[in-house]
């Protein structure tokens, strides 16, 4: 790899690492699973994207129209807004290899 590809592709890793996290986190009432997510995307947040996160927990029982606004057929569920690509995980968010995967804080 020439040194300029390699300069630059450090450069779009650190921005990437630099990065603001916009989540949402869907739950339905204080049941066992909601509390279980909540807890479990905080640490996961806490832990890899310490002062680069937003986290917004809606309670769909408090606000049901953002349920089909939204196109939220299960909850929990934590929708990753930003960066970009959006991506929805479905759960209590406990298999944490994979939420960081597809927070894209994990390579292949």
């Amino acid at each position: 790899m020439k040194k300029t590809q390699k300069r630059t592709s450090e450069a779009a890793l650190a921005v990437k690492d630099a990065a603001r996290y916009v989540l949402r986190l869907y739950i339905v009432g204080t049941t066992p699973h909601s509390m279980r997510a909540m807890a479990n995307i905080r640490m996961i947040c806490e832990e890899h994207l310490p002062d680069r996160y937003e986290l917004e927990v809606v309670d769909l029982s408090q606000r049901p129209s953002l349920a089909e606004a939204e196109q939220i057929i299960a909850a929990p569920t934590l929708v990753k807004q930003s960066p970009l690509p959006l991506r929805r995980f479905i759960g209590d968010l406990s298999q944490t290899e994979r939420i960081l995967h597809g927070l894209d804080l994990r390579k292949v």
